[in-house]
């Protein structure tokens, strides 16, 4: 089943969820400018059953359901749809309640990121950057919660969504939790949505608290960047937390949460074009790109710049421990009934934790960043943790190598099984060439190298790396074999591995 647009921006990262015989999925996008949806398909023919669209359409047209009726009413104008479609992307977190029969959609971040653009007269842009619930038999909306209400700065809430049962002020609530890109942590009654707490769990400076009597952010000084010429705002767009999973312990009532400190400075583009197959932003990433552009000093970044697991008292709404990472972009947490911890790291390191108090009790050293999420499984009485290794997401496409050890991406399965954890060392092979100039004369005019520098960092750099230094999960552009120094510009103009992922830009350069 060909569940988006052929013809469109759309991609799929999240997996599906199987809920009463039907295959429910989301995707991705937003960036750029594409109209989020959740589509069920039935488990056994693949017709398509419902699909909820979590943004409204064509103003001039009417809408999917009632609920987009009302979610029109918290837009203006019509930008949004002539700039892609608005976002609100269901690109990773879906969770079903079969006891309360509601299936949990977590959704992303407006499309432009920039509101002043897509929606001109203000409005909260609904439903992005919200969790919603839906009747799983017929996609038909139920209740929502808008973590980051006009979304300004790549919030999303597609961050996981955790069901648990807490005591709170002696009440046993049903609960779902999620700690999205924002920095708050969320409690809310997974029946009717109500909001029971909201508190910082990172570095936040967009937003100074949660109003506990409305609901909603209370907006800094720093967060309007349109208004006051450009912010240095906590968190980034890579998040306070982004995608890597996070882990409940029923035995310690504690989230362990892979928590990022980054900043960013945001300005709006100042000459906006919609661009197809480019990335929409409205945000100028040119300025966006790179703390040491706007900061003095590698020690001021590294104070600034850094990465944490946390463990989060949901009840007493505060951190009962935390470890430090010299950098972000690390590991999803699993956490064991055996009171431990496991996180892999950007550098390769995959360790064991106290659950109760952070120790560090066991360590692996590997060759590559161990980003995804552990998994643990018994066979034959015996229990094996598992976790697939190797560079991945964003963060590790953009920053270069900050965050590198070696000049190649080992990709692996690595397999523990418990009581014979054994410490192995291996190096990758760095077979790789510098980079040399492309049969053209060095030109050292200041303003065309400015020029080039925007070109490449509004149309390359989120893949290839801030200031072309990349983290080698893509082709390093400093690092090239003759043969494709001889095919580079047919290979960027012409598009000749369009295959591989890498399109041409005739149409842009």
């Amino acid at each position: 089943v060909q569940s988006t647009p052929t013809d469109g921006n759309y991609s799929i990262t999240g997996a599906p969820r199987i809920v009463k015989g039907m295959v429910i999925i989301g995707n991705g996008g937003a960036e750029l400018g594409v109209r989020g949806y959740v589509s069920a398909y039935d488990v056994a023919t693949g017709e398509m059953k419902w699909r909820f669209y979590t943004v409204p359409g064509d103003r001039n047209k009417p809408q999917e359901s009632v609920a987009l009726e009302a979610a029109l009413e918290t837009w203006s104008g019509d930008e949004w749809y002539k700039l892609g479609g608005g976002g609100g992307t269901a690109w990773d977190s879906l969770v079903y309640d079969p006891d309360l029969d509601l299936l949990y959609i977590g959704t992303g971040n407006g499309s432009p990121w920039n509101r002043d653009l897509r929606s001109p007269g203000g409005g909260d842009n609904l439903y992005l950057s919200s969790i919603v619930a839906l009747r799983p038999d017929t996609g038909e909306y139920v209740w929502h919660y808008q973590v980051t209400p006009a979304d300004n700065w790549d919030y999303t809430a597609t961050q996981q969504l955790v069901l648990a049962e807490l005591d709170i002020k002696g009440e046993l609530r049903s609960v779902i939790m999620q700690a999205p890109k924002n920095g708050f942590f969320y409690v809310l009654d997974r029946k009717t949505g109500e909001l029971l707490s909201a508190d910082k769990f990172g570095k936040v400076t967009w937003a100074t608290h949660v109003d506990m009597d409305t609901g909603r952010p209370v907006e800094s000084k720093f967060a309007d960047y349109q208004k006051n010429g450009g912010s240095i705002i906590w968190p980034s767009p890579y998040g306070a937390h982004n995608w890597q999973p996070m882990s409940f312990s029923t035995k310690t009532q504690l989230m362990y949460i892979p928590v990022q400190s980054i900043p960013a400075f945001f300005s709006a583009e100042k000459d906006v074009e919609y661009r197809v197959n480019r990335w929409n932003t409205g945000v100028d990433l040119n300025t966006n790109r790179d703390p040491k552009s706007w900061v003095a000093g590698k020690a001021s970044v590294d104070a600034l710049v850094y990465g944490e697991l946390v463990a989060w008292d949901p009840i007493k709404k505060q951190r009962a421990w935390q470890v430090h990472h010299k950098k972000p972009s690390n590991g999803g947490i699993l956490s064991t009934e055996g009171d431990l911890v496991f996180q892999g790291t950007w550098d390769g390191t995959f360790a064991a934790y106290d659950a109760y108090n952070g120790d560090k009790l066991w360590q692996y050293k590997s060759d590559s960043a161990v980003l995804a999420g552990p998994m643990t499984y018994e066979l034959d009485g015996e229990q094996y943790i598992a976790v697939a290794q190797g560079s991945g997401g964003t963060l590790m496409l953009t920053i270069g190598d900050e965050l590198q050890r070696n000049k190649t991406n080992q990709n692996k399965l690595l397999v523990f099984k418990r009581g014979q954890f054994n410490q192995t060392n291996t190096v990758a092979s760095e077979e790789l060439t510098t980079i040399r100039a492309l049969g053209h004369t060095a030109n050292t005019d200041p303003d065309l190298i400015k020029l080039g520098e925007s070109i490449y960092h509004n149309n390359c750099g989120s893949c290839h790396g801030i200031n072309a230094l990349s983290n080698y999960v893509l082709p390093n552009l400093r690092y090239m074999s003759e043969q494709t120094h001889l095919d580079f510009a047919s290979i960027v103009i012409g598009g000749t591995r369009t295959h591989k992922g890498m399109i041409g830009f005739y149409a842009t350069l």
